[in-house]
């Protein structure tokens, strides 16, 4: 109290958690000088005959550190959003990490080789062509990072060439689902329907006004626009608004734009789907861990799942304004 510190208890590195270190190491330069007291109180010293601190010195490395890592400690923590897409995270946040580990006159030795450890670890990552193009569709179809100033521009119209061909590609085999299931929904309520195998497509039944007319209008249905031409029209115009902030959420965008980029939207939700990190999963262990415990051993692979489910998903607070 009479330092006027938090009250906030020291902090320790686990091997299994992002950021644990960093974190440590910021609440110790938090209470250092509350532990700095605590080492020189006549209580501690009479129970030991070293007591072993850090100097002035040790203190200011620490305080660079601190500051160098500050950028992958952001990185890391907005990794691990659960809400928002993560995978289209990882192309801006790596070019930005790369930046900001680049040497600066006024670095010490230190930060220095802390920042070429960073920097040389980062280059590994995403190194394949596989999986830059994965990424760089992925971030493309975020509207938050659609501009792609990370790349060049041969690279960002090699990324969109890429997102027109998807984006017809899934088309097609959208619209070949859609022939195909009507058909089959048709007789499966017949007596004695069995499932044939897979085989050509039946000619549909034709009437009188399509014998007649058909070659001069042809198929009702049929576009006006090849689906390549439609997808470009799309990405252009995809490409003309404004980028969304970094503040909203891009899939709520994309909930409002669906049916303005119909082929883009259903590309995106593909891509963003995939997150960037498995931090997902291990946090689902970690409540799967709390909920199954020895006091509860019995419980059914059902009920942990309904239990897994509810605790993932269910929105407490508004559940219980309705009691």
């Amino acid at each position: 109290m009479m330092l006027q510190l938090p009250t906030h208890k020291p902090k320790t590195d686990v091997s299994t958690r992002w950021n644990s270190a960093y974190e440590m190491l910021l609440r110790f330069l938090e209470q250092q000088p509350a532990v700095c007291a605590a080492l020189l109180s006549p209580e501690v010293r009479k129970s030991s005959t070293d007591v072993f601190t850090l100097n002035e010195s040790d203190i200011g490395n620490a305080e660079e550190i601190a500051r160098a890592l500050k950028s992958m400690q952001v990185a890391t923590t907005v990794m691990s959003e659960e809400k928002n897409p993560t995978r289209s995270l990882v192309p801006p946040l790596l070019a930005q990490l790369l930046r900001n580990t680049q040497d600066n006159s006024g670095d010490t030795a230190l930060i220095r080789d802390v920042k070429q450890s960073i920097c040389q670890d980062l280059k590994k990552r995403y190194a394949s062509a596989a999986e830059k193009n994965t990424l760089y569709t992925a971030s493309s179809l975020d509207p938050r990072f659609k501009t792609l100033p990370f790349l060049s521009p041969e690279e960002r119209q090699d990324t969109f060439a890429r997102v027109v061909a998807e984006a017809v590609t899934l088309q097609e085999e959208i619209r070949l689902q859609t022939i195909s299931e009507p058909e089959v929904q048709e007789h499966q309520d017949e007596p004695g329907y069995t499932e044939e195998e897979p085989g050509p497509a039946k000619m549909r039944k034709s009437c009188g006004l399509t014998d007649l007319l058909g070659q001069t209008y042809g198929d009702v249905g049929a576009p006006t626009k090849s689906l390549t031409a439609i997808a470009e029209e799309e990405v252009k115009r995809y490409q003309e608004v404004t980028p969304l902030s970094l503040t909203e959420e891009p899939l709520s965008w994309w909930k409002s734009h669906e049916r303005v980029y119909p082929f883009l939207a259903k590309l995106a939700k593909r891509y963003l789907c995939i997150p960037g990190t498995s931090v997902s999963a291990e946090r689902v262990f970690s409540t799967a861990g709390d909920i199954v415990t020895a006091q509860r051993s019995t419980l059914s692979s059902e009920h942990v799942d309904q239990l897994l489910f509810l605790s993932k998903n269910a929105d407490i607070p508004s559940l219980s304004k309705c009691f």
